[in-house]
């Protein structure tokens, strides 16, 4: 495994010799395309950062958790795990934080903990991940692609705590 990588390079290099390429130059041409890709993304993820931040210190979250445990619970979703599905969309790190949470209260081994970990998994951090594709593509309609995509990770979430039910 510790060769792929000097392996492709030499590859690539070696191609690039043969199709008489300045390896060097379209090297810094890259950089700076991708330095400058970077700080396009900036506004986009201080945004998402900000909207985390905030979903967290409002207390919107709590609110949230303890208005959809209901539904959720009707759905298959155990209650404790409305949290996590609420925060995975906008923070990775977080959830990450709660799912540890969820494993050390209910044991790696229970049907609460092997939920998590799959929905958690399973799903994606859909705001931040929208925020560095969308902005590099400098897409202005954004709010049907994240409704699908949301949607696909709830659909997930239920059938992950399904099959967890059944195994």
């Amino acid at each position: 495994m510790a060769l792929i990588v000097p392996v492709i390079f030499i590859i690539v290099f070696a191609f690039a010799v043969i199709k008489k390429v300045n390896v060097y130059e379209c090297f810094t041409d890259g950089i700076k395309e991708a330095f400058n890709f970077t700080v396009s993304l900036l506004p986009c993820l201080a945004a998402v950062f900000m909207m985390c931040a905030l979903f967290e210190e409002s207390g919107l979250s709590d609110l949230l958790t303890r208005f959809l445990s209901p539904a959720f619970a009707f759905l298959g979703i155990p209650e404790e795990l409305t949290k996590l599905v609420l925060i995975k969309p906008f923070s990775g790190s977080g959830s990450l934080a709660y799912l540890n949470e969820i494993i050390t209260m209910y044991g790696a081994d229970s049907y609460i903990a092997r939920c998590a970990c799959v929905c958690f998994g399973s799903s994606e951090t859909v705001f931040y991940i929208s925020a560095v594709y969308f902005a590099g593509l400098k897409v202005k309609k954004l709010a049907v692609p994240i409704i699908c995509v949301l949607a696909a990770t709830f659909v997930s979430t239920v059938i992950a705590c399904l099959v967890c039910r059944i195994m």
